[in-house]
């Protein structure tokens, strides 16, 4: 088509003398260089795909890709390879090499070493430091004021760290190469433009993530929003919002995710919803960090704990340690020889108490040892239960002088005071 063009003009110009010579040979110059553009755009790569040969062939040499340009860092599960959009660009080919190349050494965690941070006269962090390992729901508990939102700050980047580290894979957020694949967050749920829908918002972000487009539509499925994905996040409920702020955090398949009091405004059956969600996303691999002040919820959800207060570390460990370290637990027995069972469990050293159903309580010995103790002296036993505190006890226990605020609280005889 273009040399009949060029022949037409030819035609037309050439009879025209020396000037039409001349604008004859502009026209072919010009044409050549166009359709030299146009081929060598054809046959050239996309810069994309030209880094992410790069990459590959760094790979296939038994190099391993710069952490902070790796298409997928972080993200074992994120299916990449079956987006033509991506394929075409030659993303899809270093995200499946890279995640067989990492297959059972995958970072996904959060440490913090050292990490204080202060706003003028005020320390909000102190000296913190922690570990968060993938495969566990690791519960971030402390009273009001205990730094637990500005420590998820730092993590993600949002605040700067007066002294210390917090890394998510071993990286700064701010040199993880793709941090939406990475790390997920719900820290604010409230915190998009309300002039935007639930779905536009979240392919504002696939776009900018180069995340297919199917991935929206999955996490809107996910988080039961799809009837309202079309809506104004203006509209929405603090519910609403949450279950968005959700579909955010792990639109890019993330294997470290951080839920900041993710079901304050959801009801009891969107409260078991996000509690089995969490706990699915654990038993996959990925670390999961929530912060809640519902001690029993984070009973039910979470099997790890860390607890600040003022700032500082309380306590990081098993949940069950947790709980078993508090004085709160005891063993009741029940014996029909209680007079004779008392003093010899007290000259044991045990703390006897009784209780109104008739039965004591037992602290200071543990159950076994009480067994051991009535088998001696030949004592015959009717109930010998262990009794754990609750997460709520235990946390109180923890972190009575760590309280940033306190109330009146209720005194022997009815009184109050200030505290």
């Amino acid at each position: 088509m273009s040399h009949q063009i060029l022949l037409g003009a030819i035609l037309r110009l050439g009879v025209k003398g020396h000037h039409g010579l001349r604008i004859v040979i502009l026209v072919l110059i010009v044409a050549a260089i166009v359709v030299a553009f146009v081929l060598v755009r054809q046959r050239r790569p996309s810069r994309p795909a030209r880094t992410a040969r790069r990459r590959l062939a760094l790979m296939t040499r038994g190099n391993p890709v710069p952490p902070g340009d790796r298409p997928d860092a972080g993200v074992p599960n994120l299916t990449m390879s079956s987006n033509n959009d991506l394929q075409a660009q030659g993303v899809g080919t270093v995200a499946t090499a890279v995640r067989q190349s990492r297959a059972g050494n995958t970072l996904s965690t959060i440490e913090a070493r050292g990490l204080t941070k202060r706003y003028g006269d005020k320390l909000a962090v102190d000296d913190l430091s922690f570990e968060v390992k993938p495969g566990h729901v690791t519960g971030f508990l402390g009273p009001n004021g205990a730094g637990k939102s500005t420590t998820m700050r730092l993590i993600m980047g949002l605040d700067a760290p007066s002294s210390g580290s917090v890394t998510v894979n071993g990286r700064h957020y701010h040199d993880l190469g793709w941090p939406l694949r990475e790390v997920g967050a719900l820290l604010e749920a409230k915190a998009i433009h309300p002039g935007r829908s639930a779905y536009s918002h979240l392919r504002m972000l696939a776009q900018t993530n180069h995340i297919p487009k199917s991935r929206v539509e999955e996490m809107l499925d996910l988080v039961g929003l799809s009837a309202v994905a079309l809506q104004l996040v203006g509209n929405f409920s603090l519910g609403m919002g949450q279950r968005l702020g959700i579909a955010e955090a792990l639109l890019g398949d993330p294997g470290v995710l951080l839920f900041d009091e993710p079901i304050n405004g959801l009801d009891t059956d969107g409260i078991r919803w996000v509690r089995n969600l969490l706990r699915r996303l654990a038993s996959e691999g990925r670390t999961v960090f929530v912060s809640s002040h519902l001690m029993s919820e984070m009973a039910l959800t979470a099997d790890q704990v860390v607890v600040i207060g003022k700032g500082r570390l309380i306590a990081e460990m098993p949940i069950d340690e947790f709980t078993s370290r508090s004085s709160q637990c005891y063993v009741r027995v029940r014996s029909p020889q209680l007079d004779r069972l008392r003093p010899a469990l007290q000259a044991a050293g045990a703390s006897v108490a009784d209780e109104d159903d008739g039965s004591i309580s037992v602290r200071g010995m543990g159950a076994e040892n009480i067994g051991e103790l009535t088998l001696h002296e030949s004592i015959v036993l009717s109930e010998l239960a262990p009794q754990s505190a609750s997460l709520e006890e235990a946390f109180i226990e923890s972190t009575e002088g760590h309280l940033e605020y306190r109330g009146d609280r209720p005194v022997a005889g009815g009184s109050t005071k200030g505290a």
